[in-house]
């Protein structure tokens, strides 16, 4: 049974809402395929959850892509999801590095990504500054989205978790002085839960324990899911876009052609005969 999910909760009477998220089976599908060193592991979870927390914060359907670049050990870390959960992620690494922490980030980039489906994408950046994901996060809201939004995450073993808690505009609370003060007074609150709280306790015993006072309504759970989208006929559309004259050249030397999945690792393989067929078919290569 798939316990991994993403559950969204409101303060009710408060404009203030958030989102609590466990990934266990779908975090040990994105590592276990790859021979990633611990850091890399932590990291590639916490983007993972990430990437659900921010999915929780927006309506739309299609992929939300949270990504990071940088020129140290880690060329890029990238977590992406569905508007229902489906998700998968991946790290790249320089062949000489030594430290993996989120250190090997520095001076690089975030982006994330929004693709609705059938709509224009769109895509905000912010410099990784911070010392760890969640820093950068609220940097990320505070500089795009100006709402005031806080994100604790924690992964150990083989399970990843996250917890969102955001601000929304003012509607409900109208008096600006205690709007703020009630903020002020959750953010405190919020800071006190550890990781092993996040990691081991069930999300009512931690809303319970964090804001006893408030009166605080769980909403609907996505199932969350590791599935990759790669398929023969995208394999065969990558192959396709290396023109004609390399893909002779290919063929030329090799009978067959293998192509890997870099997020699953499911190998496909191509010889000229093949590759025509898909490519002159009726399936779809992109």
């Amino acid at each position: 049974m798939n316990t991994d999910s993403s559950t969204r909760f409101i303060f009710k009477g408060a404009d203030i809402r958030g989102n609590l998220v466990r990934l266990t089976d779908s975090y040990q599908s994105a590592i276990g395929n790859h021979d990633y060193p611990d850091d890399v592991k932590l990291l590639l979870g916490e983007f993972l959850v990430a990437a659900q927390l921010l999915a929780s914060t927006i309506k739309f359907e299609g992929t939300l892509t949270l990504q990071a670049k940088a020129n140290g050990a880690i060329r890029a870390l990238m977590a992406e999801t569905t508007h229902d959960g489906e998700t998968r992620g991946i790290a790249q690494l320089a062949e000489d590095g030594t430290r993996y922490d989120f250190s090997a980030l520095k001076d690089g980039l975030l982006a994330v990504t929004i693709a609705p489906t059938g709509k224009q994408n769109y895509q905000s950046m912010v410099p990784l500054t911070g010392s760890n994901l969640s820093e950068c996060l609220k940097h990320y809201f505070d500089q795009s989205e100006q709402l005031g939004t806080l994100f604790h995450l924690a992964v150990a073993g083989e399970e990843a978790a996250g917890m969102l808690i955001q601000q929304l505009p003012r509607q409900l609370e109208t008096d600006e002085k205690l709007r703020e003060e009630h903020w002020n007074t959750t953010q405190i609150l919020s800071n006190t839960l550890t990781k092993e709280e996040l990691l081991q306790k069930d999300n009512a015993t931690i809303l319970k324990h964090l804001f006893a006072e408030e009166d605080i309504q769980l909403l609907g759970s996505t199932p969350v899911t590791f599935t990759c989208s790669c398929s023969q006929a995208r394999m065969a559309g990558a192959l396709a876009s290396l023109g004609s004259a390399e893909l002779e050249a290919l063929f030329s030397e090799e009978e067959n052609v293998e192509l890997t999945c870099e997020f699953c690792s499911t190998a496909y393989t191509f010889d000229a005969a093949s590759l025509t067929r898909w490519l002159s078919g009726d399936q779809a290569t992109h």
